[in-house]
């Protein structure tokens, strides 16, 4: 599978070990990985980028033990 490979919220649930009711709270509050919004409406697709997702925790990881800088 690619990285780019667009995939959808259960797919982002299993990398972030998030559920999928989880990650759609977080986009509600403009939180969480990016995403691509396929359709209007509510009931929209939501695709994320495997590759957005990785780089998304990469970004909150932090070492125990030292201050974060924000």
């Amino acid at each position: 599978m690619d990285e780019d490979d667009y995939i959808p919220p259960s797919g982002a649930a299993v990398i972030t070990k998030l559920s999928p009711q989880t990650l759609a709270h977080m986009r509600s509050r403009g939180d969480g990985p990016p995403y691509t919004k396929l359709s209007p409406g509510r009931g929209g697709r939501i695709r994320y980028r495997r590759q957005a997702v990785l780089q998304w925790l990469a970004e909150r990881e932090r070492q125990p033990g030292r201050a974060t800088v924000q």
